[in-house]
């Protein structure tokens, strides 16, 4: 039997990888962070990204990270935006916005029209 083993992206200790690139305790502190996020958006609805990350010492990154992954719902959160992965605009669905996406669109078309 093979023992699958990695470095963890967080923290650098050797761990027995499964389906993530993150060790145990670093997944508990995550899942501690995103409680943390999930308690202070129930208590406060109207919290922007900012708010939220400065009142839970969550990372922005974090945060956008769990909002992509669906662990944090947008819905009913009005204020609650985070920033596209190409221009850092805010965006409250997928990874780029609407210019953005506009933009690569244009670029593949060019890029199939030259070949």
């Amino acid at each position: 039997m093979e023992l699958n083993v990695a470095n963890c992206v967080n923290c650098g200790k050797i761990f027995q990888k499964t389906i993530r690139n993150v060790c145990p305790a670093c997944i508990r502190k995550e899942d501690d962070q995103y409680e943390r996020c999930a308690v202070y958006l129930r208590e406060h609805r109207g919290a922007s990204l900012m708010e939220l990350s400065e009142e839970t010492g969550v990372s922005i990154s974090l945060i956008s990270r769990f909002i992509r992954e669906g662990r944090i719902s947008l819905a009913g959160h009005s204020a609650l935006t985070y920033p596209c992965q190409s221009c850092g605009k805010d965006i409250r669905s997928g990874n780029l916005c609407e210019s953005c996406r506009n933009r690569l669109r244009g670029e593949f078309a060019s890029i199939q029209e030259t070949e």
